[in-house]
């Protein structure tokens, strides 16, 4: 296995993975999936903003992906970055989330940042134990936020300081 950063040609197995998670989990508040062509912007437009993409890929296969983006729009927000991480099906348990995390945020202390954030939409006991075991601390639970799949669901917020 090997950790990378993305490039534009990921985007289609990176979909297939992202639209997993739309069509089967609360992981994402997006409902309709995406294709081809939105993965490529999205990646583009976090590269051009200078936020660290990853990859795991596995025998020419992406088995997950990583990244950080802009916590919010206003300017004093610059030294924030918020992470996710997702894992393709089948991949689970392999310490891929682990991995990808170990060089995210290697790349993120490169950077201007001060704290890193993960919301994670509740319950997901895998995505507190990999938060957790970073460091990251639970600051924040905001109640039935989101609605999917005709529920409600809570959304967490974890946050990591960087000690520079």
């Amino acid at each position: 296995m090997e950790i990378r950063h993305v490039n534009i040609n990921d985007a289609p197995q990176i979909a297939e993975i992202y639209n997993h998670y739309i069509a089967t989990s609360h992981a994402t508040f997006e409902i309709d999936t995406v294709d081809t062509i939105e993965i490529e912007k999205r990646i583009d437009k976090f590269r051009v903003a200078g936020y660290p993409y990853l990859v795991c890929e596995d025998n020419g296969e992406i088995a997950g992906y990583a990244y950080g983006h802009q916590f919010r729009p206003r300017p004093a927000y610059r030294h924030s970055i918020e992470v996710s991480v997702y894992i393709k099906p089948g991949h689970e348990r392999k310490a891929i989330g682990t991995r990808l995390y170990e060089s995210l945020f290697s790349e993120i202390n490169k950077g201007d940042f001060h704290t890193i954030i993960a919301g994670i939409s509740l319950p997901n006991e895998a995505s507190v134990k990999l938060h957790e075991k970073f460091g990251f601390k639970k600051v924040a639970h905001f109640r039935e936020v989101g609605r999917k799949f005709d529920r409600w669901i809570d959304v967490g917020y974890w946050e990591m300081i960087l000690s520079k």
